[in-house]
C-alpha cells in the first residue's frame, strides 16, 4: 500500500509539472529564425518585453544601408523604426510612418520612427547583395551565411512556455 502512495504522489507531481510547463508567463516573447529548406533553427531566444530586435542589410537596388528596429512585446515583435541611409552620406530626413511603404519601393534615404507595426511571422528571401543580419539579446544571426543566396529564413514569434525559461 505504501508503494502505491509513492507512485500516485509521483504521478500527481509529474502531472502538475507538466501543466505548469504549459503556462505562458506574460512579459516575454520567443523569437525563432529557421532556415526553410532544411528546417534548421538559426536562432531561438526568449526576450523580455522591450528587448530590441535589429535587422541590418544593404538595399541592392539603391545601395543604401538599411536598419530596421523592432522590439519584443507580448509574443510579437513590433517594428518601430526603419532607416535607409547612404553609406558615408548625410543623416537621412525624417518621414512619417504613412510614407514608409512607398519609400521602401521608390528609393531615397529616410528615417521613420514610431511605426508600431506588429509581426508574428516574417519571411526573408536572401539575395546575393545585402548580407542581412538580425541581432537580439547579444546574439547575431547572419541570414545569408545560414540560408545562402536564394534561401529563405522564417522569423516567428510567440509567447514562450514556462519550460522554455528552464532550458534556454
Amino acid at each position: 500500500m505504501r508503494g502505491h502512495k509513492k507512485i500516485i504522489t509521483l504521478v500527481v507531481a509529474l502531472l502538475c509539472l507538466g501543466l505548469l510547463s504549459q503556462i505562458a508567463p506574460s512579459g516575454y516573447t520567443r523569437i525563432e529564425l529557421t532556415e526553410e529548406g532544411r528546417g534548421e533553427k538559426i536562432l531561438s531566444v526568449v526576450a523580455p518585453d522591450g528587448e530590441p530586435v535589429t535587422l541590418t542589410w544593404r538595399n541592392s537596388q539603391f545601395g543604401y544601408d538599411v536598419t530596421e528596429v523592432f522590439y519584443a512585446r507580448g509574443g510579437l515583435i513590433i517594428q518601430d523604426q526603419v532607416t535607409f541611409s547612404e553609406p558615408g552620406g548625410p543623416p537621412p530626413p525624417s518621414v512619417s510612418a504613412a510614407d514608409v511603404a512607398d519609400l521602401y519601393h521608390t528609393g531615397g534615404t529616410f528615417d521613420a520612427r514610431g511605426l508600431s507595426r506588429p509581426f508574428s511571422r516574417i519571411v526573408y528571401r536572401i539575395g546575393e547583395i545585402g548580407d542581412p543580419k538580425i541581432r537580439v539579446k547579444n546574439k547575431t544571426a547572419a541570414l545569408k551565411k545560414a540560408a545562402g543566396f536564394g534561401g529563405r529564413v522564417i522569423l516567428t514569434t510567440a509567447k514562450p512556455k514556462l519550460y522554455e525559461f528552464l532550458f534556454w
